[in-house]
């Protein structure tokens, strides 16, 4: 399964794909069995790009590249991990383009769209909804460290300090051994505390999730540099030993609450720069504008195409004769692809009422 930097990649490769005459295919994916443990896709996909590849004319350039994607296609998903839950997978061989994206996420419902260019927006939310993320397990003689991205584990670390037990003693030297208790939990949680900065510094990563009991989470809190405990969003309730799903699972619940609750305050922060004439557009004709001037820094898009306003005058590149991708769709392809050309920030919001307003779009601009 493709580590997170090189989805990243990938998602960039196919942002700068620019449209041919060829169909491009974009295939999403559930790989999760069903009750009977009985894969659920395949009906769908062969009768699905059967019919897609017959919309084309016998002897068209357009339906060879088609066949010849389906049968690339075929031959790929009968050796993909059924361990995978979701499957992206991006086809144009009459342009040489071929990328699966086998995905621990999960992908909520089959979909599959034929049009001039690739259908991104839904990968895109994936990787933002199954962000790179440090987990921290920590009591006062063990840390577990866990790098979460894209639902899966990436890495895992394991520090060992020194255990103390209860001294019956009184008096002074009752006083001098809890002490030393003191010093020993402290040293702990120190290292504990640079292994975590070298990891999250190294990594580049922006968000840390911790979980302690009392004694401990005052001295790592006492420990971690400022820039590394700046990126800490939250602290959960976990048993220092838990398995890992369990870790994975509530921690990915936590961030996705956290980012719920600040959706809001960042939708606030951009509508309130608007309205000062400060570094921000909204609505979906200022915000294409902003991106071809190169000053999108931070694009805040609902996570919903649909919550897109078109506008009813927009002009909207069309494709094919099998395009499948609504005006909303191809809007939204078109916002990402921007983004990741230009190295802007992607923020989706949840609550699309949020954005409706202002046509479901808008950015924090860098000049």
């Amino acid at each position: 399964m493709p580590h997170i930097d090189q989805l990243s990649a990938q998602l960039d490769r196919l942002a700068a794909f620019e449209p041919g005459p060829f169909p491009f295919i974009s295939l999403y994916l559930n790989l999760q069995a069903d009750d009977r443990g009985r894969d659920r896709f395949e009906p769908f996909l062969r009768k699905e790009l059967a019919d897609r590849v017959r919309t084309y004319s016998s002897s068209a350039p357009e339906r060879e590249s088609l066949h010849k994607d389906a049968e690339k296609i075929r031959a790929y998903i009968d050796g993909v991990e059924r361990s995978m839950n979701g499957l992206a997978l991006f086809a144009c061989s009459g342009a040489d383009v071929f990328e699966p994206v086998p995905l621990a996420a999960p992908i909520d419902e089959h979909r599959l769209y034929i049009s001039d260019e690739p259908h991104l927006y839904p990968l895109a939310r994936l990787l933002d909804e199954y962000p790179r993320y440090l987990a921290l397990l920590a009591d006062t003689s063990s840390a577990r460290i866990f790098v979460f991205a894209a639902n899966t584990l990436e890495k895992r670390h394991h520090i060992q300090g020194t255990k103390t037990k209860h001294h019956k003693q009184g008096g002074w030297s009752q006083a001098r051994y809890q002490r030393h208790v003191e010093n020993f939990h402290a040293q702990h949680a120190k290292e504990v505390a640079e292994h975590v900065a070298r990891i999250v510094r190294n990594e580049a990563i922006t968000k840390v999730i911790l979980s302690g009991d009392g004694a401990v989470l005052p001295l790592l809190r006492e420990h971690l540099p400022k820039d590394v405990a700046g990126r800490v969003v939250d602290v959960v309730r976990l048993d220092t030993h838990a398995p890992e799903h369990d870790i994975l699972r509530s921690t990915i619940a936590a961030l996705k609450e956290k980012d719920a609750a600040t959706d809001r305050e960042r939708v606030e922060a951009l509508l309130g720069s608007y309205r000062a004439s400060g570094l921000a557009c909204v609505g979906l004709e200022d915000t294409m504008k902003a991106f071809e001037r190169g000053q999108v820094d931070e694009l805040l898009v609902t996570a919903t195409p649909d919550g897109l306003n078109v506008g009813a005058g927009r002009k909207i590149r069309e494709g094919g004769a099998a395009r499948t991708r609504s005006a909303e769709e191809r809007a939204a392809d078109t916002l990402i692809a921007q983004a990741r050309k230009t190295a802007a920030k992607v923020r989706f919001i949840e609550n699309t009422s949020l954005l409706r307003a202002v046509g479901g779009v808008g950015a924090f601009l860098r000049f």
